[in-house]
């Protein structure tokens, strides 16, 4: 792969919550294209299992454990990351949290703060410790996993939807601030993919059924197939984006 715009070596990557799903494939794909990875989640046995994976593969992996919703150890990510490869210079906040499923107004302070902390703070606090050393390099990717959520109401993922809506909005004020120093922050929008961490939405059969139905390629999708596109906005082929979010919902939202 190399010399081509997907070339990745040379490069060390973050990626919050990266033992499962999304976070996971992303994580392997960019290891397969030549970056070294930071395995990340609150598990460390799970985190071990994918970077010895890739280690099997040929690929470069180190792990640090962090829980997202605590400053200290977020801090203790990027530092950790920083003294162990010696620099970071892509960050894919994946972790995220949805402790309630139900009516938005019937949501406790305490889940919504939870959700709003865990899913929009954490990612400004790890930009804050990962981006100032990129644009100390003039070159850097933030990638942050968002959700169609984000466009689109629900009657039973409300404040989940409005968290990711907010992380649109962050990576854009991100971007308009770091691009003058050469980083790079944008979102990608996955609709419903078979993770676990979606499960409730799509292991009701009828529930799937209808999505399904409505969906223009009539399936749901795979962590896979979000990876790529978080790959692309790393890597040198997606060197003229910033701000921007990717949907991909197998035109759900269309």
């Amino acid at each position: 792969m190399k010399n081509t715009p997907f070339d990745l070596a040379g490069t060390v990557a973050v990626i919050t919550g990266s033992s499962r799903g999304i976070g996971r494939a992303s994580a392997e794909l960019l290891a397969k294209l030549g970056a070294k990875v930071v395995i990340s989640s609150r598990k460390a046995d799970a985190c071990h299992e994918v970077a010895e994976g890739i280690k099997k593969s040929g690929g470069d992996a180190h792990v640090i454990p962090c829980n997202i919703s605590r400053p200290d150890e977020v801090k203790a990510l990027i530092s950790g990351a920083t003294k162990h490869f010696g620099k970071v210079d892509i960050l894919v906040c994946n972790a995220a949290v949805n402790p309630y499923y139900g009516p938005l107004l019937d949501i406790t302070d305490e889940a919504f703060d939870k959700i709003m902390g865990s899913n929009v703070k954490s990612n400004i606090w790890l930009c804050a410790q990962a981006i100032p050393q990129m644009a100390a390099r003039a070159k850097g990717s933030v990638v942050i996993i968002s959700s169609i959520g984000g466009l689109r109401g629900s009657p039973v993922i409300g404040a989940y939807g409005i968290s990711k809506a907010a992380d649109f909005s962050l990576c854009r004020s991100l971007a308009g601030e770091w691009g003058p120093q050469g980083v790079r922050v944008n979102c990608v929008a996955p609709g419903l993919v078979k993770t676990d961490f979606a499960r409730a939405l799509w292991e009701d059969e009828e529930r799937l059924k209808r999505r399904c139905a409505t969906t223009p390629l009539r399936r749901i999708g795979e962590p896979d197939e979000i990876a790529g596109a978080a790959v692309f906005l790393a890597a040198p082929a997606g060197s003229f984006m910033t701000g921007q979010t990717i949907v991909i919902d197998g035109g759900q939202t269309i």
